[in-house]
């Protein structure tokens, strides 16, 4: 039997996860009936592309609180913190996250995935990893052993976290970055597309350039 699933936000990033429960119900013999989508800023273009889409809006994000409880969501934001922002007013209405995982990517042994987790195709955990509430990992971005992601952390596309790092709440890690072996990475830090990080971050800081600075 299906679960339902609310996606909140109708942006490019929502659209992705709409893509990516779709390729979870092909492969799995759909455990996700996709209720419709709820966004407190739906543009009129982004409503257009929900419609080409076949997906229903269902209105802002308070409509949460009239979906039955066994209803589940997931927050299809790319913005690290306005992410946290959502789960946080998200949470009065009691309602669970669920974890999607799209069936290309790769998730090794002893690895923990929070509430609200998501794998884009191509992404790569490889083993004692733990990543923390609403963490994203977009398409064929990578995270080595032993690391740990914090809540509502941003892996862009074609991103590589090597292993022990320490990645705090709210991080950004832009298209093509790399953070090295072992550093750490501030709470509510950007790293830069392209970056090679090769000393620890600072909380908020946003570092680029090759070696980041």
């Amino acid at each position: 039997m299906s679960e339902p699933l609310v996606i909140v936000g109708c942006g490019g990033h929502g659209r992705e996860v709409f893509g990516i429960v779709q390729a979870i119900n092909e492969a799995y013999g759909e455990p996700w009936k996709v209720l419709g989508f709820v966004d407190d800023a739906a543009s009129d273009t982004n409503l257009a592309r929900l419609e080409r889409l076949g997906a229903p809006f269902l209105g802002v994000v308070s409509q949460l609180v009239e979906m039955p409880e066994e209803t589940r969501y997931v927050i299809g934001i790319g913005d690290p913190r306005v992410r946290a922002k959502v789960a946080s007013a998200i949470g009065p209405h009691r309602l669970p996250a669920a974890p999607l995982v799209h069936p290309d990517a790769t998730v090794g042994p002893d690895n923990r995935l929070a509430e609200g987790v998501v794998l884009f195709p191509g992404a790569r955990v490889t083993t004692d990893v733990r990543l923390g509430r609403h963490v994203h990992l977009n398409q064929n971005a990578t995270v080595g052993h032993d690391s740990i992601l914090d809540d509502y952390v941003q892996v862009n596309p074609l991103a590589a976290i090597s292993g022990d790092c320490h990645i705090a709440e709210r991080v950004l890690i832009g298209t093509t970055a790399a953070v090295l072996q072992g550093l750490t990475i501030g709470e509510g830090a950007t790293v830069g597309a392209g970056a090679c990080v090769v000393r620890s971050v600072e909380t908020g800081l946003t570092v680029k350039g090759v070696p980041a600075r």
